[in-house]
């Protein structure tokens, strides 16, 4: 049994604000023959400057469990991050996500989640939510792949300012495209979120992310990363938005 342990260092972050929208799809550990995969890093930095700190906490994890056909597949991400001063939070979220994928043919698959997380610098601080759906895998190619995903969600959301909890009805659908160059071994992923509510589609979630990962040896990596997100709650309600790009280095054992 081959377990890959990944350790990721930042090296360019720009945009303090994270986005309640995550790409599972960036996150998945496409490994069809290996049972039990891990990644997770950890990154604790503090700098005190005549009474001005900066403390920032980061950590990450993501495991997959494969049942002994390769059929049944859980699936677990969880993230923690803080950018503190002694005035205010730059940045203060965390994230938890468990799905179940179920192999019925090479084309067809279900699946189901649940999440739960925070961001205290969004509008909507809390999000709570369960789903389920379907994802196709609509080209599998050698250097090519391609897959769409449609669930339906029920997610209880929490308003920052005046804690009023909106209880919602969500469609969640996506669309994401790999492709990998054999001769420089750069792989490249786009994925596009479209996540309205079903009784009013001005009520919507859009995330729209590209990646791109390039190995220099066998045990390291490097990577770029870009998120752009978008949510429109009403017409009388401001929107939140959101990017950023983060540049890294993986360490794979």
């Amino acid at each position: 049994m081959k377990l890959p342990l990944s350790l990721g260092i930042t090296l360019l972050f720009i945009s303090n604000a994270s986005a309640q929208l995550v790409n599972i799809e960036s996150k998945r550990m496409q490994k069809d023959s290996v049972r039990f995969a891990l990644k997770s890093d950890l990154l604790f930095n503090y700098t005190d400057n005549n009474g001005a700190y900066i403390l920032q906490i980061g950590s990450n994890i993501t495991t997959q469990l494969k049942s002994k056909d390769l059929k049944k597949i859980f699936f677990f991400i969880g993230n923690y991050n803080l950018i503190r001063s002694k005035d205010e939070d730059f940045q203060n979220s965390y994230f938890f996500h468990l799905r179940y994928n179920h192999k019925i043919t090479d084309f067809f698959r279900l699946e189901g989640f649940i999440q739960n997380q925070n961001n205290t610098l969004l509008t909507i601080s809390n999000r709570n939510l369960a789903g389920a759906g379907i994802r196709l895998k609509l080209i599998s190619e050698d250097n090519a792949k391609v897959y769409f995903g449609n669930a339906y969600m029920y997610e209880i959301e929490k308003q920052v300012d005046s804690e009023e909890r909106f209880y919602n009805h969500r469609n969640s659908s996506y669309l994401s495209a790999t492709y990998s160059f054999p001769k420089t071994r750069l792989d490249f992923t786009g994925t596009v979120y479209y996540q309205p509510l079903y009784r009013y589609m001005a009520n919507h979630r859009i995330l729209s992310q590209l990646k791109a990962e390039m190995p220099l040896t066998d045990h390291l990596s490097v990577s770029a990363l870009y998120n752009y997100f978008y949510s429109s709650f009403s017409t009388s309600t401001e929107s939140d938005r959101s990017s950023n790009l983060k540049l890294g280095l993986t360490f794979s054992l």
